[in-house]
């Protein structure tokens, strides 16, 4: 019988207290959007005076009942604490306004313990380091009666430059696709980079964007993290800077609203080749370390719009999701996903029904290093992830009090790592988001 380490058994009491705390809430927050409500209207007054809270908990549970190596249940958690201070409010600082937010992530990862061999995991909210971040510490300045704005500090670039809900469990569907693709350098939430960008909107309805993100390894160093995610400082060792570009139109289509986003990056940091040696002969033949390739690039397209019901209330959203990455240095080159969420579903407000359907490419420069690989070696041979890995997902969201989430879902993964070597994998498991 596996034994379960004290953090885990930790981390399993911080769940069941939270649910205690949900089943004990006041009664005065079964209309509040936060569980512990107004806080006899201090909340409110200290909104009115420019300062605003944010307190959150999510928890994912998933259990494989077929793929990977061994059948396992595994539970992550993120908990989360930030706020807003609005400087005109404060200081009569016109257009001014500064963010805070720290999070605490923890628990184990069933993609890995499982061994599921997929690209995306199961588990969206694990990752960056079980630890302490510093995820947002920023200044927004507006300029021009808002045409303009101005934004610098430690920023999460997936929060800024193609931005996408969190709601599926699975990585496929949930954060900026980037970030799943080209993740050694596009971060997102819960890491932030030190970081800047300007927005100008041309029109009432369109935008452009222009970033710059600071790109060192030591951001995505589970060790490093551990000590010093958390913490105000300007890390050595900089490599390059990320400069995506995104260009926004945010339409009313029938009195429905909509966002579509067309965008590109650029990184001079470069990367490691997949096929080719500093010599430019296939690794898999030499052994000799990578070439190193002298920049890195993608795009993306990224659209959302609500087709049915109240823009303010229910109805059906759509979204589909582009994204492309150089395969030279890319061990995944391409995702798409496409989906829908039906909100206010059986007339219940808070509730949401959501299904998707996801494809991430593994790049073709590593296919054709293992293939070689493989003639070299034919003894040690290793799986070839020349295809797609498909991912599906089907969830209920239940919201007992507008507070509480707890999303039951469903997740199909074929080809797990682009490979039919990996069995596939159905997964069963349980999101929980607490606004306190």
């Amino acid at each position: 019988m596996e034994k379960k380490p004290q953090g885990s058994r930790r981390r399993t009491f911080g769940y069941a207290l939270s649910l205690a705390i949900a089943a004990s809430c006041p009664a005065h927050a079964a209309d509040s959007p936060y569980l512990f409500g107004d806080w006899q209207g201090e909340r409110t007054q200290l909104a009115e005076r420019g300062i605003r809270f944010d307190f959150g908990y999510t928890s994912e549970i998933a259990h494989n009942m077929d793929g990977g190596t061994r059948q396992l249940t595994r539970y992550t958690d993120q908990w989360s604490a930030g706020a807003t201070f609005d400087l005109d409010k404060i200081w009569g600082w016109k257009g001014s306004a500064v963010q805070i937010a720290v999070t605490d992530r923890n628990g184990r990862n069933l993609t890995a313990d499982a061994d599921l061999g997929v690209y995306q995991q199961v588990q969206e909210v694990y990752g960056r380091g079980q630890t302490w971040h510093l995820t947002l510490f920023a200044l927004t300045q507006k300029f021009f009666d808002g045409k303009l704005a101005w934004s610098i500090g430690r920023l999460p670039v997936g929060s800024d430059f193609d931005s996408f809900s969190c709601d599926f469990q699975n990585l496929t569907f949930c954060g900026s696709p980037p970030g799943n693709i080209a993740g050694d350098y596009w971060i997102n939430w819960p890491t932030s980079q030190w970081a800047t960008w300007l927005q100008w909107n041309t029109t009432g309805q369109t935008y452009v964007k222009l970033g710059a993100y600071q790109l060192n390894p030591k951001y995505i160093d589970d060790e490093w993290a551990e000590a010093n995610g958390w913490k105000l400082n300007f890390p050595g060792g900089t490599t390059g800077v990320l400069v995506p570009l995104e260009f926004g139109w945010t339409p009313t289509v029938n009195g429905l609203p909509g966002s579509y986003k067309l965008g590109s990056w650029y990184n001079n940091a470069g990367g490691s080749d997949l096929y080719y040696d500093a010599s430019r002969q296939p690794i898999a033949a030499t052994g000799e370390p990578p070439l190193q390739d002298r920049s890195r690039y993608g795009g993306y397209l990224g659209l959302q719009q609500q087709i049915s019901g109240d823009a303010n209330g229910g109805g059906v959203n759509v979204f589909l999701n582009a994204t492309m990455t150089d395969a030279r240095t890319s061990p995944t080159d391409r995702q798409f996903a496409v989906g829908a969420e039906y909100k206010a579903p059986f007339n219940r407000a808070n509730d949401m029904l959501g299904v998707a359907l996801g494809a991430t490419h593994g790049s073709t420069y590593l296919a054709a290093y293992q293939r070689l690989y493989n003639q070299l070696n034919p003894h040690a041979a290793v799986p070839v992830q020349d295809g797609y890995e498909y991912a599906m997902e089907l969830f209920y969201n239940w919201s007992p009090l507008p507070s509480i989430n707890l999303r039951p879902n469903l997740q199909y993964v074929v080809h797990p790592g682009g490979t039919t070597k990996n069995s596939n994998a159905l997964v069963l498991g349980l999101k929980t988001v607490i606004a306190f």
